[in-house]
């Protein structure tokens, strides 16, 4: 049950991107809930999720290579909007922004039918929270003092402050776009400072409402059992370097709520201008700065991957294709 939870509630947006500072970690334009990079390994499903989608990326997880390399050369001939041939920088970074924006008016589409099925103009906070939350009021005062149960407590806590934030006037309820900003605060310029809060809250470990250089290495770097600093990856290394000389502006020694601010959600980064750049960088065999459709179907594992030796139970979305 915890586990569904946390997916109705949209919980988490964090992901992280290391090691330079243009891709460490961002919430808004969000493109993936997967880590770029893994312990110094680079994570191939970041870059499926951005570019598919991660409606689409999970049922090309399903799919054979065969039928993956189909189905993304019918994908490239939609990208290539001026059918030179050729998919450039800018509509790469149009697909990504395109798919990003899909998956979230589709989630917000089902959540917003799945609390509201009259369709009203509104959604009270009273309604949603017996919706969601309703079982507690059947639970023991054992199961409240649980962690499980304490668990639920601190969701309930955190919605109940998003849904504020996102209740532009202050009527406990929310219509159909502040509804939005409350599922996807990352999408939200508005919502910054809440994404902040649940940030730092997430990677603060002993709760002072800031974060020391340990929490922050610790959110992204998981050392091996017995592994000493000196031991630890060059980026690791470097993003160590990057708190005291750069993140912590005040040199405190610690990240304040400004500092994490400026940290995942600077206003001047393009997250799908970043992914966009990444993927032409990766697979731009003749350095021409665009790609054929021979250069992305030779790096088909960067874009869409496949995991299974079947097609699985789903194959969402083939009448796309």
């Amino acid at each position: 049950m915890l586990t569904t939870l946390y997916i109705a509630l949209a919980i988490t947006a964090v992901y992280a991107g290391v090691p330079n500072p243009e891709e460490t970690k961002r919430l808004m334009d969000h493109l993936s809930d997967a880590e770029h990079y893994r312990n110094e390994h680079h994570n191939k499903q970041f870059d499926h999720d951005a570019f598919l989608g991660e409606d689409q990326a999970k049922s090309f997880d399903q799919l054979p290579p065969e039928e993956s390399k189909r189905r993304l050369g019918m994908i490239v001939d939609k990208i290539d909007a001026d059918k030179d041939g050729f998919v450039s920088l800018v509509e790469l970074k149009d697909w990504i922004r395109y798919t990003q924006k899909r998956y979230i008016v589709e989630d917000v589409e089902n959540h917003w039918k799945q609390h509201n099925p009259n369709n009203e103009d509104l959604i009270s906070w009273e309604n949603y929270k017996k919706d969601v939350y309703g079982f507690m009021d059947e639970m023991t005062d054992s199961e409240k003092k649980s962690k499980e149960g304490a668990t639920y407590k601190n969701l309930l806590k955190r919605d109940r402050r998003r849904w504020q934030y996102a209740d532009g006037d202050q009527d406990d309820s929310l219509n159909r776009t502040e509804f939005g900003a409350f599922l996807h605060p990352e999408d939200h310029s508005g919502m910054r400072e809440v994404v902040v809060l649940e940030t730092l809250e997430d990677i603060d470990v002993d709760k002072d409402g800031k974060l020391s250089l340990e929490e922050y290495i610790g959110d992204m770097y998981k050392p091996e059992e017995g592994e000493s600093v000196d031991e630890e990856p060059d980026w690791v290394k470097q993003e160590r370097e990057q708190f005291t000389g750069y993140r912590d502006t005040n040199k405190d020694g610690f990240m304040d709520e400004k500092e994490v601010m400026d940290w995942i959600a600077p206003p001047e980064f393009d997250h799908a201008d970043a992914e966009a750049r990444h993927l032409v960088f990766e697979a731009d065999t003749d350095a021409d700065e665009k790609l054929t459709k021979d250069e992305i179907l030779d790096k088909y594992d960067l874009f869409v991957g496949s995991q299974a030796t079947d097609f699985g139970e789903a194959l969402a979305r083939h009448d796309e294709f």
